[in-house]
């Protein structure tokens, strides 16, 4: 039973992951075992033996999940992103304002009392904010060829993981949105696909991306546990300030795509969408207590 729990909630983050919207680490906060996974990331990296193991293997469970998760939105997702745009982007409008007041309900203890952070939520807006409005990589000023790598492009994909990455560890802005705002997403999201069907032609753009992503979870994991253990409502209000710029940069999201489109509007906003993004958090709070309830009975 724990290889199926922890193999779905590593679905879960994985859908989220890989596409511009919910972080994994939102889904991972909302099925309630957010702290759990910082903290074997931790130990993996920085632990004794004896913890490494048993990190190893709750994240094994999870990476399982993961990596069939995160399969399954590729092969599907990179028809569809460009094509439905618009009805994703209102789905994950909808993703994003339930998960806000479910994040305030669950930290409530964090944040009620201790108004005077709200200075950190603020900044968290900010910063999407500003990303997605000065993002050099918009619209149709700069169209990025990843078929032909140089050091530039190199160093600029290997950022782009670092953060990537370290978005999506962190309940807020999603990794892939900050891919959106690079305009990477779409050649990362192909270059994987191509991979997974043995065209290598992608291979050193996979490897580059890769290695960032390595260098940026070592990075943060160890920032982020330090936070969340002496400094949780201000980061709580962080995240919840990210999460509320994400949703600029996801009405922002269609100007960045290779072939640039209107940004999202009152006229290319889809309601039923919108309500299917709302739906689809309200039933992972549902399976998060009915997965709690079989942890403490188990």
């Amino acid at each position: 039973m724990s290889f199926i729990v922890n193999a779905f909630r590593g679905f879960c983050m994985a859908l989220a992951d890989s596409v511009p919207g919910v972080s994994g680490g939102t889904i991972a906060f909302i099925l309630g075992f957010y702290d759990k996974f910082i903290n074997s990331l931790d130990k993996l990296v920085y632990g004794k033996k004896n913890d490494k193991i048993e990190a190893l293997k709750f994240l094994i469970k999870l990476g399982i999940g993961w990596v069939i998760g995160m399969g399954s939105a590729i092969i599907i997702l990179t028809k569809l992103f460009e094509s439905n745009i618009y009805e994703i982007s209102s789905l994950f409008l909808g993703l994003i304002l339930l998960s806000i007041p479910l994040i305030i309900k669950t930290e409530k203890d964090s944040l009620k009392g201790k108004y005077y952070n709200i200075i950190f939520l603020i900044i968290g807006v900010l910063i999407v904010s500003l990303i997605t409005y000065f993002n050099p990589m918009s619209g149709s000023e700069k169209v990025i060829d990843i078929t032909h790598i140089n050091i530039g492009l190199g160093i600029y994909i290997f950022i782009a993981g670092c953060v990537a990455i370290s978005a999506m560890v962190l309940p807020g802005i999603s990794g892939s949105t900050l891919l959106l705002i690079f305009g990477l997403y779409v050649p990362i999201m192909t270059s994987i696909k191509s991979l997974m069907k043995l065209d290598f032609s992608y291979l050193p753009v996979v490897l580059i991306f890769g290695i960032g992503v390595l260098v940026g979870v070592i990075s943060i994991i160890k920032l982020v546990k330090v936070c969340l253990e002496k400094f949780r409502s201000q980061t709580i209000y962080l995240i919840i300030g990210l999460m509320i710029g994400s949703l600029y940069a996801i009405v922002m999201g269609p100007t960045t795509l290779e072939v640039p489109k209107k940004h999202l509007d009152f006229d290319t906003f889809n309601i039923l969408f919108f309500i299917i993004g709302i739906l689809i958090i309200f039933g992972l709070e549902q399976v998060k207590k009915i997965l709690e309830k079989k942890e403490k009975s188990a």
